[in-house]
């Protein structure tokens, strides 16, 4: 059974992502925008404001999933560099930034006391389905991981919010068997936004095959890395759903096997012997997303922004900002319902150069700033 009500909106967003695709106007000035939007982060905080009385005590409610928007269309699962579609992002069974962060370099993957490992068990070839069919051009989701919210606390606040990850979807064009393709770019790819991240490195797929009620994912190589419980369900999930995503199926559940053998504990942790089922996208999936413009995008001074969110109050906050000369542009808009995955949109018009323009909630508890998402873009 499909647990994710947010599924239907699938079909609907694949077309929405061929059309904006259309409208994206590559650029080879990421990498420069990127080297600002870094330096501004370890130089600046997010703080949050308020417009109205009513706007101080907005934030987060039921995490729902979003979707993204196709940077670069034109590249393929075989092509070098970053992998196309980043632009705006569970557990197993049963849930309790240019590069990929290496393991160990936040709390949120600090690894636990490991589990006892489970006995492997070779998945019979009869169990293990047939190979997808092949090709050309198709439009897959692939997930990554984010953190759910960079916290700036409010003044007087006594705490701050932990940080917990949480899957960001892309989209890119592939050529071959749509989820293995996905997978590869998931596990050896970089993907093209600074926030977003895989601890599937170093990873290496071999097939994707699907039988009556499981989809059987076979790694030549899994990833070695020890996460701590709530994380290394989190990155499980980073694979279900960019695998069922690819096949357009969240009802199968997902067997992962390395060499044909299943029950390797997975990051250390995720119990592998039989198969896994899809988390509720209440829990593990991002708040907030931005959709549109694209990372790296080069627009025009007038930029309408999309996104979509679960907003308490239906409130989401932005702000913009130049990253040459500090020209800042802030307020906040509504989702078309409060609590609820709906869209948002607002406009900017903004002065020639490189912005970085960020949506993000106010906790209403202590009102601080969280679920934050951004994107770099140059205007001209």
């Amino acid at each position: 059974m499909n647990e994710n009500p947010n599924d239907s909106f699938d079909e609907l967003m694949r077309r929405a992502m061929h059309e904006e695709a259309d409208r994206v106007e590559p650029t080879d000035s990421l990498p420069e925008i990127q080297a600002r939007a870094r330096a501004q982060r370890r130089t600046t905080s997010r703080r949050p404001w308020v417009l109205t009385a009513g706007a101080a005590v907005v934030g987060t409610a039921a995490v729902i999933g979003a979707f993204t928007v196709l940077d670069n269309n034109t590249n393929t699962a075989g092509d070098s560099g970053v992998a196309a579609g980043p632009s705006t992002t569970s557990s197993a069974s049963a849930l309790p930034s240019s590069t990929a962060p290496q393991a160990g370099t936040s709390p949120s993957q600090a690894p636990l006391t490991e589990p006892p490992t489970a006995q492997a068990t070779t998945v019979p070839k009869d169990r293990r389905g047939t190979p997808e069919p092949m090709g050309r051009g198709t439009l897959v989701p692939v997930y990554w991981l984010g953190d759910k919210a960079a916290v700036t606390p409010a003044p007087g606040a006594t705490t701050k919010a932990t940080p917990k990850v949480r899957l960001y979807r892309t989209w890119a064009k592939v050529s071959g068997r749509p989820a293995v393709e996905a997978v590869r770019i998931m596990t050896s790819k970089q993907s093209g936004d600074p926030d977003y991240y895989s601890l599937w490195r170093g990873a290496e797929i071999n097939t994707v095959t699907r039988s009556s009620g499981t989809v059987t994912v076979d790694f030549k190589r899994l990833p070695t890395t020890k996460l701590n419980p709530e994380t290394a369900d989190v990155a499980a999930q980073q694979l279900i759903y960019t695998v069922q995503g690819a096949l357009d199926d969240s009802s199968q559940q997902v067997q992962i096997t390395q060499n044909g053998e299943a029950g390797a504990r997975l990051f250390g942790q995720v119990d592998t012997s039989t198969p896994l089922s899809r988390a509720q996208a209440a829990n593990v999936q991002a708040l907030v997303w931005i959709t549109s413009p694209a990372q790296g995008q080069l627009t025009k001074s007038m930029v309408t922004v999309e996104g979509t969110a679960a907003a308490y109050e239906a409130t989401v906050n932005y702000q913009a900002m130049n990253l040459k000369t500090r020209e800042v542009r802030k307020g906040y808009t509504n989702t078309k319902e409060g609590q609820k995955f709906t869209p948002f949109a607002f406009n900017l018009k903004l002065t020639p150069g490189p912005w970085q323009i960020e949506a993000f909630l106010i906790s209403p508890a202590d009102g601080s700033t969280t679920d934050v998402d951004s994107k770099t873009i140059e205007v001209r």
